[in-house]
């Protein structure tokens, strides 16, 4: 299936979780879960019985969603998780923040995965000082990520850079605004990846089955 292009909100309400896929609208009384709190469709105010393996699936699409991955693409970093040592679900919430669109968002450069994504493939940045443009770069520990010279007057970076939403309460990203650049400090704490929620084991279970 081809990456999903509609309106990003109804995949908020379709999981009944803001996942801030539209950048600072999600922080306001605008945001569509605030507005209408039932899934999207014309039957989103009935009933629907789940069961374990619905609140499994759901659980895995709302990660899947929240990092702007395809299913191959999350599959992949899922079984690249269980090879790591350590707790597999924790091990994939890792994985994926140390991916370079996230860390790219989470320094404020961008006002969602979405758009910083985008700005990683237009080749906006470079790590260590070499261009890189693959938004699943795994970003190490001390690895540099500075916004390129020609990208620098760009309005639209200026403004997420000036928005300090996305980097309230993350600990393992430094920005040195006046730089343009920033830097991956520690490895994510699971306790601080509270934005959105998680459970991760459900996600564990489902590719368990």
């Amino acid at each position: 299936m081809a990456r999903y292009t509609g309106p990003v909100c109804r995949q908020c309400r379709r999981e009944n979780n803001k996942l801030f896929l539209k950048g600072d609208r999600c922080f306001t009384d605008k945001c569509a879960v605030e507005r209408r709190n039932y899934a999207p469709g014309q039957h989103g105010h009935g009933r629907v019985k789940v069961t374990d393996y619905g609140t499994q699936l759901r659980e895995k699409q709302k990660i899947k969603r929240t990092y702007c991955l395809l299913e191959a693409q999350f599959k992949s970093t899922f079984e690249k998780a269980e090879r790591m040592k350590g707790v597999t679900g924790e091990n994939l919430l890792v994985l994926l923040e140390r991916r370079l669109d996230s860390v790219v968002y989470r320094l404020g450069f961008g006002t969602s995965r979405r758009e910083a994504r985008t700005l990683v493939r237009h080749g906006h940045f470079q790590v260590n000082g070499r261009k890189v443009n693959i938004p699943s770069f795994l970003v190490k520990v001390a690895d540099v990520i500075e916004l390129r010279e020609k990208s620098r007057s760009i309005a639209r970076i200026n403004e997420a850079l000036d928005s300090a939403k996305r980097r309230e309460g993350v600990s393992w990203v430094e920005l040195e605004r006046d730089q343009f650049k920033g830097s991956l400090k520690t490895l994510p704490v699971r306790e601080e990846m509270t934005t959105p929620v998680f459970q991760e084991q459900l996600v564990v279970e489902l590719y368990s089955k």
